[in-house]
C-alpha cells in the first residue's frame, strides 16, 4: 500500500493590491447635518422660531403676538393633535398626544401663551427626534431596497444584450462596467475589480475580485471590467433573501414596550380625572380660586404627562437596530433586541456556521498499482452527478488539478453509502467506510480511517471493481474568526455550546479548535430542539446560530434564532429573528454587549423619566412650581431620554 499524505496542496491565495482607505477607522459622529434635513424637526423648528418673535413682539404689539402665538401652535401641534384625534376617534382612547395639547391650550386660556408655545415647540421636538430616529433604523435597509437592479448586460455569443434581471438563468454570462451595480449572484470568469459590499455584507472596504471569486446582486463594481457566471435565480440571490427579510413586519416590539403603551392609556386617563377634579373640587374642597385652581390643574397636566417614560425605549431599540443594521446583522423587530441582551448561553451550529461550510480534501492514500490522478479523474466523473458537499468537493480537487474528466457510464445512488458508476469498463465506488469493518483483510486500512477520524475529517473508501483502491480524507475548516468570536462570548459570562449531526470525533476536534465548552453531537433536528429547550431550561435564554433546514426547528425553540444570511436554506432565514447577512458571527459578542447597553440606558431612562413626573408633582403641590418651569422640566426630560437613545447610534 502507497501512502500519500497531503498529497494535493491547497493552492496558494495570490497576493493582491489592497484597496480602499487603509487606515484607522473614525468613529461615526452624532449626524446632526442629516437631523436638520428632517421635516419634523424644521416643522418644531418653526414652531420654536415663531414662539421667540411672538415673545419678542409681545412688548410693544399683544395682538400681534398673540397672532404670531397662534401660528407657533397650529404649526409645532397640528400633526400631534391630528394623532391624537385619530386615537380618540378609532381606538376610543386616550394618548400622550392630546394630553399636551390640553395642556397647551389651558395654559394659552389663562395667559401663559409663552408657556403653552414653548410646550408645544419642545413636545414637538421630542417627537421629531423619536421620529428621526426610526427613520435612522431603516434607512440602510431602505437604501439597500434602492439598489435593486433592474436590468444586466448579457453576453450572447459575440453579441451584448441588455436583458431584465428576471430574465437571468444560471449560465448566463454577464459583462459588469466599472460603476455599476452587479445584476446577480455569480462567479468571476474573468477580470480584476474592487467591488463594494457594504450594502450586503457591511464590509466598508471594498473587496477584490478576480477570476473564481464569488459576487453579490446589489453591490457596486469598481474601475475594472467583470466577467460573471450567474449561478443563482434572481429569487435566490442574496439581495432577494434580504429584500423578503425587509418587506417582513418589522413591528415587533419589546414587551417593556407594550406594558408602556397599555400603561399610557390607563395613566392618561387617570391624569384627565385628577385635572377635572383640581379645577372642579379644589375650589370647593380647599377653598382655591378658580384661577388658582385651574393654574395648578395645567401644571399638573403638562408635569404628569407620561412623554419621557413613553419615549425611554423605542428610540434606544431602534437606535440598536441601526447601528447593527450598517454591520450587516438584520433585527426582524424591536422584541428580539431585548431578549438578546438576556442571553446566557450562545449554541452554534457546525457546519457552515463555526466552519466555512466547504469541505476539502486534505489528504489521499491509494492501493499499490493504483495511479492517484487516474482514481481522482474516474471517482470525480462519478460525483459530478451528485450535489453532496464531500462529492464537490472531488469534483474541486479534480479541477484544481487540471484533470480531465472521462465520461462515466451506468451511474447511480447507493441510498445511505454513496455512488457508483463506469468509467471506461471498470466498475467505481465511493461511499462510507463502514465496508472495512466487514473486511476481514482490510485491517490497515481502518487503522489509517481511524487515525484520520480522530483527526477529525471525514473519510470515504474507494473501489474498484470491488476491491479497495484507496481512501479519501475530508474536513471542514474552522472559520478563522471562531475561535476569536466565541473566546469573547466566554469573556462576557456566556456559556459556548455546540450542536451538530456530526460524528462525535470531527465534532470535538473542531470544538477543541474553537474553544467551545461543551459538544452535543450526532443529533437529529429532533435532538437539537430539546437540547435548546434543556439548555433554556437549565441556564435561561438561549441564542442558537445556525444555516441549514435541519437548525430550522431549533432556530425557532430558542430565545433568539441567528441565521447564517450568505449561505443559509431559506428554512432557516424565516424562522431566525436575526440574520447574519455577511455570516460574520464575530459581531454575535458585540450584538450581544451593545443589547445589553441597551437595556441599561432603557433603565437609566424609565428611573430618570418616573423620579423627574415625581418630583415635578410633589413641586407643583408643595412648593407651587411656575407653569414655565414646570414645562422646561417635563419637556426637557423627554428630550434627554431619546438623546441617551440616540448615543446608541454611533459604533
Amino acid at each position: 500500500m502507497q501512502a500519500i499524505n497531503n498529497a494535493f496542496p491547497q493552492s496558494a491565495t495570490a497576493l493582491k493590491p489592497k484597496t480602499g482607505n487603509q487606515g484607522p477607522s473614525r468613529k461615526r459622529r452624532f449626524p446632526l447635518g442629516s437631523m436638520l434635513k428632517n421635516k419634523e424637526i424644521q416643522t418644531a423648528a418653526g414652531s420654536g422660531i415663531l414662539m421667540l418673535t411672538a415673545w419678542g413682539v409681545s412688548h410693544w404689539s399683544e395682538w400681534l403676538s398673540i397672532v404670531l402665538y397662534v401660528l407657533s401652535y397650529t404649526l409645532g401641534g397640528w400633526t400631534k393633535a391630528r394623532e391624537g384625534m385619530e386615537t380618540l376617534v378609532k381606538e376610543r382612547d386616550l394618548d400622550v398626544n392630546l394630553l399636551m395639547i390640553a395642556a397647551s391650550l389651558g395654559a394659552a386660556a389663562i395667559g401663559y401663551w409663552n408657556e403653552g408655545a414653548m410646550l408645544i415647540f419642545i413636545f414637538a421636538l421630542s417627537g421629531a427626534l423619536e421620529s428621526y430616529t426610526n427613520e435612522r433604523s431603516s434607512k440602510d435597509i431602505s437604501e439597500l431596497m434602492a439598489l435593486k437592479p433592474e436590468t444586466a448586460l448579457r453576453l450572447n455569443g459575440t453579441h451584448m444584450e441588455k436583458v431584465n434581471i428576471e430574465e437571468l438563468v444560471p449560465g448566463d454570462l454577464l459583462i459588469v462596467k466599472p460603476g455599476e451595480l452587479i445584476p446577480a449572484d455569480g462567479c468571476v470568469t474573468r477580470g480584476y475589480s474592487a467591488v463594494n459590499q457594504a450594502s450586503i455584507t457591511g464590509e466598508s472596504v471594498p473587496v477584490d475580485k478576480t477570476a473564481g471569486d464569488e459576487v453579490y446582486a446589489g453591490t457596486l463594481n469598481g474601475e475594472g471590467v467583470l466577467y460573471v457566471e450567474v449561478t443563482k435565480n434572481t429569487e435566490e440571490t442574496l439581495f432577494a433573501k434580504m429584500i423578503r427579510l425587509v418587506e417582513e413586519a418589522q413591528t415587533v416590539v419589546p414587551d417593556s414596550q407594550r406594558f408602556i403603551k397599555r400603561f399610557e392609556s390607563m395613566y392618561a386617563r387617570i391624569v384627565v380625572v385628577v385635572t377635572l377634579l383640581l379645577i372642579a373640587g379644589a375650589p370647593l374642597l380647599l377653598g382655591w380660586g378658580w384661577e388658582q385652581a385651574f393654574y395648578k390643574a395645567m401644571v399638573f397636566l403638562v408635569v404628569a404627562s407620561p412623554c419621557a417614560l413613553v419615549s425611554s425605549i423605542m428610540p434606544a431599540v431602534l437606535s440598536t437596530i441601526s447601528n447593527r443594521a450598517r454591520k450587516g446583522i438584520l433585527f426582524k423587530g424591536g422584541a428580539h433586541v431585548e431578549n438578546m441582551a438576556l442571553a446566557s448561553v450562545v449554541a452554534f451550529d457546525k457546519t457552515g456556521t463555526l466552519t466555512v461550510g466547504s469541505p476539502l480534501i486534505t489528504d489521499w492514500v491509494t492501493a499499490e498499482g493504483i495511479d492517484a490522478d487516474e482514481m481522482l479523474s474516474a471517482v470525480a466523473a462519478i460525483e459530478g452527478f451528485s450535489m453532496h458537499p464531500l462529492a464537490r468537493a472531488v469534483v474541486s480537487k479534480a479541477a484544481e488539478r487540471g484533470l480531465v474528466l472521462p465520461e462515466a457510464s451506468n451511474v447511480q445512488s447507493l441510498t445511505g453509502w454513496g455512488m457508483e458508476g463506469e468509467v471506461d469498463g471498470v466498475r467505481w465506488k465511493i461511499g462510507r467506510t463502514d465496508i472495512l469493518d466487514r473486511e476481514e483483510t482490510a485491517a490497515q486500512w481502518r487503522e489509517l480511517r481511524n487515525q484520520f477520524e480522530k483527526e477529525g475529517k471525514t473519510v470515504s473508501v474507494i473501489l474498484q471493481e470491488g476491491q479497495v483502491a484507496g481512501l479519501l480524507a475530508m474536513r471542514d475548516e474552522l472559520r478563522p474568526q471562531a475561535p476569536e468570536a466565541v473566546q469573547r462570548l466566554r469573556s462576557m459570562g456566556i456559556k459556548v455550546v455546540m450542536l451538530t449531526g456530526d460524528r462525535r470525533e470531527t465534532a470535538s476536534v473542531i470544538a477543541a479548535k474553537a474553544g467551545v465548552d461543551q459538544v452535543y453531537a450526532g443529533l437529529t433536528p429532533e435532538d437539537k430542539v430539546n437540547h435548546v429547550r434543556d439548555l433554556r431550561e437549565r441556564y435561561g435564554h438561549v441564542v442558537m446560530i445556525g444555516d441549514g433546514v435541519n437548525d430550522a426547528p431549533a432556530l425557532g425553540a430558542a430565545t433568539v434564532g441567528l441565521g447564517m444570511g450568505m449561505n443559509g436554506s431559506g428554512a432557516a432565514l424565516e424562522v431566525a429573528d436575526v440574520v447574519l447577512m455577511n455570516d460574520s458571527i464575530e459581531e454575535i459578542a458585540p450584538t450581544i454587549a451593545l443589547a445589553r447597553r441597551t437595556q441599561r440606558i432603557i433603565k437609566q431612562n424609565m428611573i430618570f423619566a418616573i423620579t423627574v413626573i415625581l418630583l415635578l408633582i410633589a413641586g407643583n403641590f408643595l412648593e407651587n412650581i411656575a407653569l414655565p418651569l414646570g414645562v422646561v422640566g417635563h419637556e426637557g426630560s423627554t428630550l434627554l431620554v431619546i438623546l441617551n437613545g440616540l448615543r446608541l447610534l454611533r459604533s
